[in-house]
């Protein structure tokens, strides 16, 4: 019986390093993929802070000229070109700390703005799924009011 039981501890030496070498590699990879996806996340509402910002200057782009009013109420109309050259200025400024920032599409209708940002995003550790990173977008509408 003595035998046997010391065959047994002699034939589990170096079992309890390989799991820990596992577990450590487990841990490893998954402290990188919550960094990564923080990283992303506050990308993302950091491209979010310039497209709102993006869309509301838009909004306001236009000139007095473009005042409809109808008897009781005043209401601006805003004009395509207005738009465009609005939101690529706001996004060239506020998002200068971004990577690779750019204004994939601004489109009025005759009272609210719409403004799609991306911007490119890298992890903050290599990694074998994503090593180049992705292209983050997002899409956000203000609406121009005008107070008489």
């Amino acid at each position: 019986m003595r035998r046997l039981l010391r065959r047994v501890v002699h034939e589990e030496e170096g079992s309890t390093l390989l799991l820990t070498i596992g577990f450590a590699a487990l841990a490893l990879s998954l402290i990188i993929a919550v960094t990564a996806a923080t990283s992303m996340l506050i990308e993302r509402r950091r491209l979010f802070t310039v497209a709102d910002g993006a869309a509301l200057a838009a909004a306001e782009a236009f000139a007095l000229e473009q005042v409809r009013f109808d008897g009781s109420s005043a209401a601006p109309e805003l004009a395509d070109g207005a738009v465009d050259r609005a939101a690529a200025a706001w996004a060239s400024r506020a998002g200068g700390d971004l990577d690779g920032i750019r204004v994939d599409g601004a489109a009025a209708d005759t009272r609210s703005a719409t403004v799609t940002v991306s911007s490119a995003w890298r992890p903050p550790v290599v990694s074998l799924l994503l090593p180049e990173g992705i292209r983050l977008d997002v899409t956000s509408t203000a609406r121009a009011v005008f107070v008489d």
